[in-house]
């Protein structure tokens, strides 16, 4: 597979000659500055494009071409932002850069509710804590009805944390949650917002009567409308995983296992609707196999990402290292370089080292840590390759 690296423009603070250094083949990125929903120009493509070849990279994978919530909920100008996709698309095409990545998250792209839970070598990493995010939705958004979405268990540690939280710890969480993992994804709230909690309450009530039926129409609507374009510039979309893959604050996911995954490829079954393989979205899913899932649908999968869960009894999960976890990474890497050897492939979600923790780097994406864990999966890259060489 293809070593990609996923890069937020030339403001990131890792530059793209060291990524070149330490051995990534190809850069995973956007244009992380044109607003949802507006236009990507061909020039504006063209010159990213220029910029990351210069440095003797290619621009492997468009992560993300961010889906406007309007099209998610079927909103009135749903018809007008896809036009303007499909236009982007065309750009993207015209350029020569052909595997995109993208969600149907509605409204929260991936959620986390501490961004520096720390190990014992002193490394920190992402962690999902149900109870506070049960606490989040039930006295921070204050959501009505939040309370019928959880056990008994998980209300009782909810009100041990309402005696015990501080105004700072609030702060803290709502940053967590929607704000600096939201921010730099997909744009629908930024550090600064003023009122981060309103914006985000104000966004969950266009989903207002949207089940998980409807949504699944709205992606297939979606996916119909552009595969014309993706034909004709031979275009792979590739869904990513939702993340957590169960439901969040009422909302529906509708990528979170094998009967999802093989609804939306069916639904729009054309090879140019295609997956994002994200072994560590897919391993949060105590019901999901994840070596068994990568056999299934590596025919249909266009871009991979490595990184793996370990979920606890309570529905809590935390980023594993690369070499462990219910990700199963060894044999994920065995399921592709047997059947889909070409795929690019990138480093994800990785443990932030002390070295690291003043860069500033956006959460789960430091250097140190996704260097290692790189390091770690060239070499079960390597020893695969030779397994399956000792074999001809």
């Amino acid at each position: 597979m293809e070593k990609t690296w996923r890069w937020f423009g030339k403001n990131d603070k890792i530059k793209l000659q060291t990524l070149l250094q330490i051995g990534v083949e190809g850069i995973v990125s956007a244009l992380h500055d044109i607003p949802n929903g507006e236009i990507w120009s061909l020039e504006a493509v063209n010159d990213y494009k220029n910029y990351i070849e210069s440095h003797g990279l290619r621009w492997s994978v468009v992560e993300s071409l961010p889906v406007s919530e309007a099209i998610k909920y079927g909103g009135e100008d749903r018809d007008f932002l896809i036009e303007n996709y499909i236009k982007s698309l065309e750009n993207l095409g015209k350029a020569g850069i052909t595997t995109v990545c993208y969600n149907f998250m509605p409204v929260l792209d991936w959620a986390r509710t501490d961004l520096f839970h720390e190990w014992e070598d002193g490394s920190s990493s992402l962690y999902f804590n149900k109870a506070r995010f049960a606490y989040f939705e039930i006295h921070i958004l204050k959501r009505e009805g939040a309370e019928k979405d959880y056990t008994q268990e998980i209300l009782q540690k909810v009100e041990e944390l309402k005696n015990t939280l501080t105004e700072k710890d609030n702060h803290d969480l709502i940053d967590s949650v929607i704000v600096k993992t939201q921010g730099f994804v997909n744009g629908n709230i930024r550090e600064g917002e003023l009122n981060p909690v309103e914006k985000f309450n104000n966004l969950l009530a266009l989903y207002d009567g949207i089940d998980k039926n409807q949504l699944r129409e709205n992606l297939k609507y979606f996916l119909e409308k552009i595969m014309p374009v993706c034909e004709e510039w031979n275009i792979h979309m590739c869904v990513h995983p939702d993340d957590p893959p169960f439901a969040l604050l009422g909302l529906p996911r509708i990528v979170t296992n094998e009967e999802d995954i093989d609804w939306f490829l069916n639904a729009v079954d054309n090879s140019h609707n295609g997956l994002t393989f994200c072994a560590g979205s897919l391993s949060a899913n105590l019901q999901n196999d994840v070596p068994e899932l990568a056999q299934k649908f590596a025919h249909r999968t266009k871009f991979v990402h490595l990184r793996s869960t370990n979920v606890f009894e309570n529905g809590d999960f935390i980023e594993a290292h690369h070499l462990g976890g219910r990700g199963k990474l060894i044999d994920v890497i065995r399921v592709f370089e047997k059947e889909n050897p070409d795929l690019p492939m990138r480093i994800d979600h990785g443990r932030l080292l002390s070295e690291d923790t003043d860069k500033g780097y956006n959460p789960g994406y430091s250097f140190l840590g996704r260097m290692l864990a790189l390091g770690q999966i060239e070499g079960v890259m390597a020893a695969v390759q030779n397994e399956m060489n000792k074999k001809l």
